[in-house]
């Protein structure tokens, strides 16, 4: 566990170093996304992306890619299974402050 742990905060420290040409764009656009493991519970997790008022189309893939990135990275599998994702309409999105929060579970956790 201790050396999937060291690769993730490897990999979390170089995606900070990312040139802007290695940038990815969702819809056209760049957003900052932030993944927060739920405290004792790694499988569990949430998401944050902003600004969603440049596309929230743009937004919502830009923070299941970074679930799906955890996911593939901590348990090996890009299954999730979400209990507020990207695909609830948009009424039923927790977007507050332009930051959209979404959260779900990697279910192939060991």
């Amino acid at each position: 566990m201790k050396i999937w742990t060291g690769i993730a905060l490897c990999a979390g420290l170089l995606a900070g170093c990312t040139s802007a040409e290695d940038r990815i764009f969702f819809d056209g656009q760049f957003y900052t996304s932030k993944i927060r493991k739920v405290e004792r519970q790694f499988d569990v997790f949430t998401v944050t992306v902003k600004p969603v008022s440049k596309s929230l189309k743009g937004a919502r893939e830009a923070g299941r890619f970074e679930a799906t990135v955890y996911c593939v990275n901590t348990y090996g599998s890009s299954d999730i299974i979400w209990t507020a994702g990207p695909d609830a309409p948009e009424g039923q999105l927790n977007i507050e402050k332009d930051t959209l929060t979404l959260q779900g579970r990697c279910p192939n956790a060991r």
